[in-house]
């Protein structure tokens, strides 16, 4: 008998607003693993804009504690961590015991050092839970920073982030550490109209870029839902390349399709429709 592969899902659950638990979940299952959630908090709507007002939070550090026992105790067995949102600087350590405990030697770690957007921190993220993300991102087998989240990584201003190729290449080599972990690289534009991500992969040492057109808005989640996919199409045993080609994709496919319906951007991108097309790539 075989088992779908099988991810803990460790991020934040937001009741409004498409984004961390809420996109993965559901685009880790039409991609045909099995997504166990492993919530960090629970807010009554994402915080990346100011417009929605403060929200309610729970820190669930106390369950991320239990479940990892009560996991351990049960012998549950994973193909994949991905871990994102956390929301306190006590969760990182417990988040470092769960990869150390629950890695196996085929255990695909995938971290998106969520941090901040547009060249800021998020509001809960002090330097110091800024600096401990990092080193928490450091033992990953993936990375999916954005460039704001790289900067933040490497000690570089956010206004110097990368506007070629050339200097994209020297970003992703730094963040790879080495070339000992694989990184992909989002936000990324070279020329008007365009926006993607560029990745080095570490099993092969290579290094490239995938573009789609750019839509007219930004959009709070579509670094979850870029990073879900990713992770599906490694479980597939795809190459990092092809799951990149398919996350921008993806990403920009739902942008668009939002954007024709015109529902509000602050609810995230409608890609609960689309769902298919990883059900059938």
């Amino acid at each position: 008998m075989k088992r779908a592969p099988r991810v803990a899902a460790v991020q934040d659950i937001s009741g409004f607003g498409r984004c961390s638990m809420t996109v993965a979940l559901p685009v880790l299952s039409a991609m045909g693993a099995q997504c166990c959630p492993l919530p960090t908090a629970y807010l009554s709507a994402h915080t990346a804009f100011p417009e929605l007002g403060k929200a309610a939070f729970l820190d669930l550090t106390r369950e991320l504690e239990q479940t990892q026992e009560h996991w351990a105790a049960l012998g549950v067995a994973l193909d994949a961590v991905y871990s994102g949102f956390i929301g306190s600087a006590g969760q990182i350590a417990a988040i470092r015991r769960f990869y150390e405990r629950f890695r196996g030697a085929d255990t695909v770690v995938l971290c998106d050092p969520v941090m901040g957007d547009g060249g800021r921190p998020y509001r809960t993220y002090t330097p110091d839970m800024c600096r401990a993300m990092g080193e928490l991102a450091a033992l990953a087998d993936v990375i999916t920073p954005n460039l704001t989240e790289a900067a933040l990584l490497l000690g570089e201003e956010y206004a110097d982030a990368p506007g070629s190729e050339t200097a994209a290449r020297a970003w992703l080599e730094r963040l790879s550490r080495d070339g000992r972990r694989s990184v992909v690289l989002t936000g990324l534009s070279f020329t008007g109209g365009e926006i993607g991500a560029g990745y080095f992969d570490a099993a092969d040492g290579r290094t490239g870029f995938a573009m789609a057109r750019q839509e007219p808005a930004h959009f709070p989640g579509t670094g979850d839902l870029f990073a879900s996919v990713v992770l599906g199409s490694l479980l597939r045993g795809e190459a990092l390349c092809s799951g990149v080609r398919k996350a921008v994709e993806f990403v920009q496919r739902c942008a668009r399709h939002t954007l024709a319906l015109g529902t509000p951007v602050l609810e995230g991108v409608q890609f609960e429709p689309l769902l298919r097309e990883l059900m059938e790539a």
